[in-house]
């Protein structure tokens, strides 16, 4: 792979102009979520255009990206535009914020991959603080905004540090999302969990569904077999 983009099964993905590159965490959401009668989606924080077109990959129904970073906009609006699913996917350069106070409709599935460094040191570098640091999307606003945006049946999936679980969750419940789904990712088998990827409904009644997913067994790029199950249709070699 070179450091300026990532070639996928059905897409390329460049990256030379924003932040964030291509990672772990975005291909397994990205994978992991579920489209099933999904007519409308909304991708927050799309950053290089990575999630959004991996769900067009999966559905052929409207797909719209939001992204704050004008240079990180322009690089997904030409990923999207070079891809095969260009007609499915809407890019927007705005921050949820803004989009969701003027935004009349209503989605089906709500995902984002969102910044999640919180007090945490600055590296001085604007883009690459908007991208990780939670000033610019706190978990309040991102939840707001999503509740707000969420039909009643509609789900909404992130991906974020084992550590902030149990305070996203209280912040979801306090805006009228609960917990339906969680997948825990482990680096290793040794390892303790790192990742989490929650799924929330409107309905507080919902059974929760848990399970564990391990990304590599024995060492570097020895992947497991339930990672590859999942990844299969994305990774050039799996």
């Amino acid at each position: 792979m070179s450091e300026n983009y990532f070639k996928f099964k059905q897409f390329t993905i460049y990256q030379d102009n924003c932040a964030m590159k291509v990672g772990t965490d975005g291909v397994l959401l990205g994978a992991f979520a579920n489209t099933n009668n999904c007519k409308t989606i909304l991708d927050i924080g799309t950053g290089t255009g990575l999630i959004a077109l991996m769900l067009a990959q999966k559905t052929n129904e409207k797909i719209t990206a939001i992204e704050i970073d004008e240079p990180t906009f322009e690089q997904a609006l030409y990923n999207v535009s070079n891809s095969n699913f260009s007609s499915n996917i809407n890019l927007i350069n705005s921050s949820i914020q803004n989009f969701a106070k003027n935004e009349t409709s209503k989605y089906d599935l709500i995902i984002s991959n969102p910044p999640f460094f919180q007090h945490h040191l600055k590296s001085g570098n604007k883009q690459k603080d908007i991208a990780r640091h939670s000033e610019t999307l706190s978990y309040e606003d991102l939840v707001k905004s999503a509740n707000s945006l969420l039909n009643r049946n509609g789900r909404f999936c992130v991906i974020i540090p084992k550590d902030d679980e149990v305070s996203f969750i209280d912040i979801c419940n306090k805006n009228n999302l609960y917990l339906s789904e969680i997948l825990n990712i482990k680096p290793t088998p040794t390892k303790n969990i790192k990742r989490v990827i929650l799924e929330f409904s409107c309905n507080d009644k919902t059974e929760v569904k848990t399970t564990e997913l391990i990304i590599e067994i024995n060492g570097r790029h020895d992947y497991s077999k339930e990672y590859r199950e999942l990844t299969k249709d994305y990774y050039l070699n799996f």
